[in-house]
């Protein structure tokens, strides 16, 4: 009597998790407040592996070592570090800048479509306030 119940399970890649989302995962595993099995449960995360691996590229724990950050570190250590921070930075300015770059272009691209539409349809789309109308809206908050 037993049923298959069918499951709506989609497989997710690397790609479909965001870096500012995979940071906030790693910032709280690392708070203490999830468990790597916690955060992968609560956020649908594949497998454990996928949280490990976020916290080896983004955490402040160094696995080469395996020491936690507070220790004492020498100065190669440190410039280690710090060149492994750059780098996550350059990531992540280039991830944002792309993102900026693909804002500007559907803005424009909203923007044109807008104004076709305006003149197929000869009406206006847009709403353009007199200054008049804005200072009436002033007196009527007072």
């Amino acid at each position: 009597m037993s049923k298959d119940l069918k499951t709506n399970y989609v497989k997710r890649t690397q790609k479909d998790y965001s870096l500012s989302f995979k940071l906030s995962v790693v910032e709280e595993v690392e708070q203490g407040q999830l468990s790597v099995r916690g955060a992968k449960r609560k956020y649908g995360i594949q497998s454990n592996a996928t949280v490990i691996r976020w916290l080896r590229n983004y955490g402040t724990f160094d696995w080469e070592n395996q020491t936690p950050s507070n220790m004492p570190k020498t100065n190669e250590q440190r410039i280690m570090e710090l060149e492994a921070k750059v780098k996550l930075l350059e990531k992540q300015k280039k991830y944002l800048e792309k993102q900026v770059d693909q804002a500007d272009k559907k803005t424009i691209i909203f923007d044109m479509m807008i104004d076709i539409a305006e003149k197929e349809y000869k009406i206006p789309i847009r709403k353009n306030y007199s200054p008049e109308q804005s200072k009436d809206s002033k007196k009527n908050k007072k």
